[in-house]
């Protein structure tokens, strides 16, 4: 019985659709008497199909554009982060670097000729190690003219002679820089 009932509304339901098709295929007909109508409507629906291809074309440029500005930029980030990833170590060792800087002047005054080819093979071979993870020393000396954007001045004391005036007169503390970014600026006393 209920086999029969599900068989049933099946075929009413397959009738229901087959009068739905001729009803759009009647229309069709209609309105295929009206030719001028169809065409006019074409169009605009293809025009409509126009414009929304060259919008979804607009968004996925500017989707495509983005991401690879998205790719540039985070690839220009980690390059940065493995350049500068070591810095902190860098910077605690730096004040190790000046101790040496200092001592290896100290030992020179001494006599003992394998004292001082022992401190400066230390020395260099820290100096070269920190080298190789990038570290370099900013160039600054005594007669070059002061700027700013690579030197810390500390004091200002009166030039010594006319020509430095302006110009750095002694260098304190060495500075050093990771790549392109200065890590410790050099410390100066300029001359006025």
């Amino acid at each position: 019985m209920k086999f029969k009932n599900i068989f049933k509304n099946k075929a009413d339901m397959s009738t229901e659709n087959t009068e739905i098709d001729q009803e759009l295929d009647d229309a069709t007909i209609e309105n295929n008497a009206n030719g001028e109508q169809i065409i006019g409507e074409e169009l605009s629906v293809e025009e409509q199909l126009t414009q929304d291809l060259a919008k979804e074309k607009d968004k996925f440029l500017r989707l495509f554009a983005e991401f690879e500005n998205y790719k540039k930029r985070t690839s220009k980030e980690r390059i940065d982060l493995f350049k500068t990833a070591n810095q902190d170590v860098l910077q605690s060792m730096l004040p190790v670097l000046d101790d040496f800087d200092r001592g290896l002047i100290e030992i020179t005054k001494s006599e003992d000729e394998n004292l001082v080819k022992g401190v400066v093979l230390i020395y260099e071979k820290l100096k070269s190690t920190l080298v190789s993870k990038g570290l370099e020393q900013v160039e600054v000396r005594a007669g070059d003219p002061f700027n700013a954007d690579f030197a810390e001045a500390i004091t200002q004391i009166p030039a010594p002679s006319e020509d430095l005036k302006g110009k750095i007169v002694d260098v304190i503390e060495k500075g050093y820089k990771l790549g392109d970014k200065i890590i410790r600026f050099p410390k100066v006393v300029i001359g006025n």
